[in-house]
């Protein structure tokens, strides 16, 4: 499978048969589209395309008779199929037959936001060449601010790391909406060449909810001003569950700190992963009680901030914020307004309250 939008076959700039676009970003999806149809001539695309939807494709026969057309002029034929794992069994057994003997002069796209590598289907195209199968998958959350830059230099524009966060905080992940969401900012902003962050507010209203790790991250980046954004979007009577998630990692944090000294920062996931076996592990199990889950290993992607935010922490400080944890966490049980006890605790971890001791005023 391919990662890039290559298409090529052995010979230099020649096609495939066949190609497979699998994954959920639209956006590559539609580069990959774009490529071929750009080698179509314009004034014969009305014969030689034949783009469709896979609920339009019922009868493998009509299918066939496309795909064994021969192109009208010079070049090849291109027939698209958009949602080709919907497609019904005998027109895809239709196309797995086809591809044994493909006709030279025609170019099938398969477009598919997933599609089992075990299918019949997948392992036909698969077959007609290395770079058949392009991989279109959607980014993880961590990747999808260095995909905005990239989407943004395609539209001629800069945008920095705060900006790209911003608003991918507020569309999701999406990479199509993201990129919609480029495209009015870039003709916003076309005179200055650059989007900011205060863009990105000012234009693009947040309809991504709003998930826990925003809030986190926010407050280990000590971006009080982020934290409480995030904050006022989360669900109501969530305040104990964010302060024991905000304990979480920042006890992750302490251990990150404390491996940083002793140069050992590479050995941060056996470190919590060991800490979350012990954690997991009562002294006395009940008769007839379930044991509880085995803890799992963090992945890297999980853990690429926490040395970063493990040094933005001065000495004590990660050690005083668990126990403002606790005292939020005792307060919020004991009846304290939540919104008053979660803000001020967001601002102490910070670092953006005037200086207190002791445990939280809630």
């Amino acid at each position: 499978m391919q990662k890039g939008v290559v298409l090529a076959g052995k010979a230099s700039g020649a096609l495939l048969p066949a190609y497979l676009a699998v994954g959920s970003n639209s956006v590559k999806a539609g580069r990959v589209i774009e490529r071929l149809r750009a080698r179509l001539d314009d004034g014969l695309a009305a014969f030689n395309l034949d783009e469709r939807e896979s609920a339009a494709v019922s009868e493998p026969g009509e299918l066939l008779a496309s795909l064994n057309t021969l192109p009208v002029g010079p070049g090849q034929r291109l027939v698209i199929i958009h949602g080709a794992d919907k497609l019904a069994k005998p027109c895809s057994e239709a196309i797995v037959g086809y591809l044994q003997n493909p006709n030279p002069g025609c170019v099938l796209c398969l477009v598919a936001e997933a599609l089992a590598r075990t299918t019949r289907l997948y392992k036909a195209v698969a077959a007609v060449g290395r770079d058949a199968v392009i991989d279109c998958g959607g980014k993880k959350a961590w990747q999808l601010p260095a995909e905005v830059r990239r989407l943004a230099q395609r539209r001629g524009m800069s945008i920095d790391e705060s900006a790209a966060r911003e608003l991918v905080d507020r569309v999701g992940e999406s990479i199509a909406l993201i990129d919609g969401q480029l495209k009015t900012l870039s003709e916003l902003c076309r005179a200055s060449g650059s989007i900011t962050r205060a863009d990105v507010v000012e234009h693009v209203a947040r309809t991504a909810e709003v998930k826990p790790w925003d809030f986190l991250d926010a407050v280990c980046d000590r971006d009080a001003g982020r934290a409480l954004s995030v904050y006022a979007l989360m669900p109501a009577n969530s305040e104990v569950r964010l302060v024991s998630l905000l304990a979480a990692r920042l006890r992750e944090l302490v251990c990150a700190r404390s491996l940083m000294r002793r140069g050992a920062i590479a050995g941060l996931g056996g470190e919590l992963l060991a800490y979350d076996s012990i954690a997991a592990t009562p002294a006395v199990r009940r008769k007839g009680s379930k044991r509880p889950a085995k803890p799992r290993a963090k992945q890297d992607w999980q853990l690429k901030n926490h040395q970063r935010w493990a040094g933005s922490f001065g000495d004590g400080e990660l050690e005083r914020a668990l126990v403002l944890c606790g005292g939020a966490d005792a307060a919020l049980k004991g009846g304290a307004d939540p919104r008053s006890c979660v803000s001020s605790l967001i601002l102490d971890v910070c670092g953006a309250a005037p200086s207190r001791h002791g445990s939280l005023p809630c």
